[in-house]
Formats: C-alpha cells, structure tokens, sequence
C-alpha cells in the first residue's frame, strides 16, 4: 500500500470537494481546480476528508494511488493559502519589472526578455531586483517560476543570474595563475 496514497486528506471549512468517476473538483475562497482521475483510482468524500483507493496492485495503479493523493492535498491547500515562489536577480544592471500581464527581464542580455503571464498566476515585483509569483496551482506556480529561471540560470564563478530567493549557489574558484 502507498504510504501517501493511504493518508486521507483533511478537508478544511470552507472548502468543498467533489468526486466524480473521471475528475475531482476542489473549490475554495481562493478559487476552483479540477484533476482527471484514472480509472483504476476511486475518489470518495466522507466526514471531511478524502479518500484514494486503488482496484488492484498493478505497478501503474500504485504509482498513480499517491500521485492523486498529492495532487488532491496540494490543490485543498492552493484554494485556501495558495502558493508563491520568489525570485531574485543577481548581477549589475539586472532588473525585472511587470507590464501589461508580461514579466520583463534585463539580465545581461542584447534585448530585453519578455514573458507573457498565464492565467491564474499573479506575477509582482516588489522592487526591481525580486519577482514574487503567487497562484492557486502549484504545478503553474512552480512551472513558470523555473521558466523564468532558465531563462538566465546561476553562473557558478560570479554568482550571476535568476535564483530563488534563498538558494545555496556553490561558487567555484576560477582559474589560479602559477608564479
């Protein structure tokens, strides 16, 4: 039995979940998501808390037990608290800015980056060398928070380009000139 998938997930107040055969639906203050279910996975709603069942102990069924699990609990806590991820650029002259729906982006770079916004993602920059990505969705939130970061990935000499706020980045020493 899956370890994550055999934890029910506590619904909070507030928040209402519906299973069908093909789909769970979780809506909350925050917003409404939906997640396709298998067909071997069954989905039921009782006393608060939701439950994953599989029909068999295939490798496949096990695999998507907790995987339905998971994607169940982090869309109950996305409608409630929602999910952020912040960025920071590192380097001279790196700055980021939000304009009509698009994240613009100098980081070292003849032209200037543009990248548009998906829906249902709020992207603001508290100041001009930090991005805060806020969501419902965490898989959304993640996703384009590691666009972004691709876009101009650490360098492990100077310590330039796109991190996450916090992120350790392992600096080398770069060349040593023998006398």
């Amino acid at each position: 039995m899956s370890r994550i998938g055999k934890k029910p997930v506590l619904v909070p107040a507030g928040v209402t979940v519906t299973a069908e055969a093909s789909k769970v639906t979780v809506e909350g203050p925050k917003g409404k998501l939906e997640f396709p279910v298998a067909s071997f996975i069954t989905v039921t709603v009782e006393d608060g808390k939701v439950i994953v069942d599989r029909a068999d102990d295939e490798r496949q069924s096990r695999a998507f037990h907790g995987l339905t699990r998971a994607m169940i609990n982090n869309m109950v806590i996305g409608v409630t608290a929602g999910y952020e991820k912040r960025l920071e650029l590192v380097g001279v002259g790196y700055i980021a800015a939000v304009q009509n729906n698009t994240l613009q982006l100098r980081v070292g770079m003849a032209n200037e980056l543009q990248i548009p916004i998906p829906e249902g993602l709020s992207v603001t920059c508290p100041d001009q060398t930090h991005v805060l990505i806020t969501g419902i969705d965490k898989q959304q939130v993640t996703q384009f928070a590691a666009a972004t970061r691709a876009k101009r990935p650490v360098e492990p000499y100077k310590g330039k380009g796109i991190r996450y706020q916090g992120e350790n980045v392992r600096r080398k020493q770069g060349k040593v000139v023998a006398k």
